[in-house]
């Protein structure tokens, strides 16, 4: 039985399911399509690929569905200082200490800290995607139209109401309501993300209210009490990321997954000592040391650069004390099903948690 909804008639998808493109190794091109051949929108986040990459994830994708499916970028931010030489070789010398732990070279040095935007826009388009999400900010409007003018649609990522209005206005076709209980990196854009973390509960009708594209909520949701909830908001999807973080198809290393599987709802903390950018993860010691660094964080992606050989090596010697492990608050609930089944349980729950609300509201019951 198909749950329609605005966003699902917009895609022609069943169920108004969204997994969370979770770019950097999670969101693998079998989770994109096996969510998507269940009946929801599979996501492949490839914010940290090079061209090249994201080309080949597509096809893969499309090897394995037929389905809607939609590719995720990081908008780079133009206006922010990223950070100084001083601060780089500060921080560098500062990680040095945990390469020396892990054996690898001592200050590696980068052509470039990311891959060019433009580049992988240029992918998208040529691959004609069905839907192109993205975070941190807002592509140009050239951008945004070459997308329209392919038929693409357009998700855009907001932790505020005022960001919500200002994607709308921007021409996107649906909005991320990024709850502060979301695993990951924080998508906001218009202040410092200290100031955004709006709870997706207080987020969700705030912004179904002031925009007319649907809403999608994201942050806490892993079932179908979250979603039949989310829909009760104004929702017209949700977004779920922790949920699909330790299913067989997830790309997530084994740590990683164990750590999912036995957390709890406090294990979690916002931080930027791993990418320079605001991000909710499970502690750990690399956290913990990190929040006694005098000098200063360089901004996303110039820290995210200089950490990743130490959470590459980290992961090669299953140490998750340095990885950074990207969760939400919904940890208790995750599973290991299979990515199919965690869509079909979820709106097996949705369907009779509405049922039931329609039974009190017809009994008079509360």
């Amino acid at each position: 039985m198909k749950m329609e909804t605005s966003f699902t008639r917009k895609l022609g998808i069943a169920y108004p399911i969204v997994q969370a493109p979770m770019a950097g190794g999670p969101a693998t091109p079998q989770l994109a399509a096996a969510v998507s051949n269940a009946g929801g929108l599979g996501s492949l986040g490839a914010g940290y690929w090079s061209p090249a990459q994201i080309r080949d994830a597509i096809r893969e994708v499309r090897r394995r569905t037929d389905r809607p499916f939609a590719v995720n970028l990081f908008v780079p931010e133009q206006t922010r200082v990223k950070a100084t030489a001083d601060e780089i070789a500060g921080m560098n010398a500062h990680l040095n200490a945990y390469r020396s732990k892990l054996g690898i070279a001592p200050d590696p040095a980068f052509s470039s800290f990311a891959p060019s935007f433009e580049d992988q826009v240029q992918v998208l388009l040529e691959e004609e995607v069905p839907v192109f999400s993205f975070t941190f900010g807002i592509p140009s409007p050239e951008a945004i139209q070459a997308m329209k003018q392919r038929g693409i649609v357009i998700v855009g990522t907001a932790t505020t109401v005022a960001e919500g209005i200002r994607l709308e206005a921007a021409g996107v076709d649906a909005i991320v309501a990024q709850g502060s209980e979301a695993g990951g990196h924080r998508g906001t854009f218009l202040s410092e993300a200290a100031n955004a973390l709006i709870g997706t509960l207080a987020l969700v009708p705030q912004l179904a209210e002031q925009v007319s594209v649907p809403v999608i909520a994201s942050g806490g949701i892993m079932d179908g009490r979250g979603l039949a909830a989310s829909l009760a908001l104004g929702a017209s999807a949700v977004q779920m990321g922790t949920a699909f973080l330790a299913s067989p198809e997830s790309g997530a290393h084994s740590a990683h997954k164990r750590l999912v599987l036995s957390s709890a709802e406090d294990a979690t903390a916002i931080t930027d000592v791993y990418s320079g950018k605001a991000a909710r993860g499970i502690r750990t010691d690399f956290m913990r040391d990190m929040s006694g660094y005098q000098g200063a964080i360089p901004d996303y992606p110039i820290q995210n650069a200089l950490t990743r050989d130490i959470r590459q090596a980290a992961a090669q010697a299953n140490d998750p004390s340095l990885m950074s492990l990207w969760a939400g608050q919904g940890l208790r609930l995750a599973t290991e099903q299979a990515a199919a089944d965690i869509v079909k349980r979820t709106i097996a729950e949705a369907q009779a948690a509405i049922g039931k609300l329609s039974g009190l509201a017809g009994t008079g019951g509360v």
